[in-house]
């Protein structure tokens, strides 16, 4: 038995795998990010965003050591480790990632793979905007034409609570019941905090400012300070940014990533596949220097896709070494004969669906 939300990949889900993230490299390489390779052992760290999920260990020195749970934090400390911070790094990553949740099942894995990019260096809309636009293109090139990109921009819902001069503890209940868009409990807990006027009206619109281009003129309509109209002339600037034909879902009552990200966050889904398949955004500040990024999930990705049932079948069947090495150099897919009795080989590429055999006189009949 092997550990629960770890699995085996038998052939035709391994190389579709392995052909997806060979795409993705080759799409985040033709844009410009350089890959990096980064330590699957990290040093535990109470602070990190995952610490109470992630599988931790003890070194023979007595230092408590954790697989990596998470990519982002992980490049963000070689940035500060190798003083990355004169000029802007693209950087592109894939690997695996562990954490130690016991729910498993559809999408959620102990042991699962993540691919993505950084950008490290610079905070601009038209950087914010590309990786928008990268993260579609990596979507198409998982051959998913009917995800959609849904983009949210948690500085403005930080903007508006800290406009409230409330404790932390109320700004946080406040938050969570925007993000589960419940407008009836928001409005409890405005009336409850004393939290009233042009302020408590801004926060009341939140869970419903959610939809296409309408939504951000919605917003603008609103009574709000500088620092959240700031907010909005940032994501006009990012989304005008854009191509014409990619077309987004805002979401500014987007307040999950709230304590994370200090400008634009996305996350991406599929009409019938109910977790997000790549999240990303903007977090400036990470290392001292401002960054951004996002990360594909590529099992998540896999199964909104449909996995693969079966490989093709290699072209030949080869009964001898020379055969094979010739029918290879003309780029055939050949497998080598184990044994020559004809009868065994045929059974065999009928079995493996292989429509030729040959040998060093030619074709042998299958």
């Amino acid at each position: 038995m092997i550990p629960e939300g770890t699995r085996y990949h038998l052939p035709p889900e391994a190389a579709a795998r392995l052909a997806l993230l060979e795409r993705w490299r080759s799409l985040f390489g033709s844009w410009g990010y350089d890959p990096v390779e980064l330590p699957a052992l990290e040093g535990f760290d109470p602070g990190h965003p995952l610490a109470e999920r992630a599988f931790k260990l003890v070194d023979k020195s007595g230092r408590v050591l954790a697989l990596r749970s998470e990519f982002t934090t992980a490049v963000m400390r070689m940035v500060a480790s190798e003083r990355l911070q004169d000029r802007l790094y693209r950087f592109q990553y894939a690997g695996k990632l562990w954490l130690r949740d016991s729910e498993v099942g559809l999408g959620r894995r102990r042991e699962f793979v993540q691919a993505g990019v950084e950008a490290v260096g610079a905070s601009s809309p038209r950087l914010d905007a590309e990786l928008l636009e990268l993260a579609w293109e990596a979507l198409r090139a998982a051959e998913l034409p009917g995800a959609r990109l849904e983009v949210g921009m948690p500085a403005l819902v930080a903007d508006l609570l800290a406009a409230t001069d409330l404790e932390e503890r109320q700004r946080a209940r406040l938050r969570a019941a925007i993000e589960r868009k419940n407008t009836p409990e928001l409005a409890e807990l405005l009336e409850a905090s004393a939290v009233t006027g042009d302020v408590a009206k801004a926060i009341l619109a939140l869970p419903d400012l959610y939809g296409g281009p309408e939504v951000l003129a919605a917003a603008r309509r609103l009574p709000l300070g500088e620092a959240a109209r700031r907010d909005l002339d940032w994501l006009d600037e990012v989304l005008n940014s854009l191509p014409a034909e990619l077309q987004v879902l805002l979401d500014l009552g987007l307040a999950r990533a709230y304590d994370y990200y200090s400008g634009i966050h996305f996350r991406a889904y599929t009409p019938d596949f109910g977790l997000p398949l790549l999240g990303g955004g903007r977090y400036d500040g990470a290392a001292g220097v401002g960054a951004a990024g996002f990360a594909l999930g590529l099992e998540r990705v896999l199964e909104a896709r449909g996995l693969p049932s079966e490989l093709n079948a290699p072209d030949v069947l080869a009964c001898d070494a020379e055969t094979a090495r010739s029918l290879r150099a003309q780029g055939l897919r050949v497998e080598l004969a184990w044994t020559d009795d004809p009868d065994e080989l045929r059974a065999y590429a009928r079995a493996r669906g292989i429509g030729r055999i040959v040998g060093p006189q030619g074709e042998v009949e299958p």
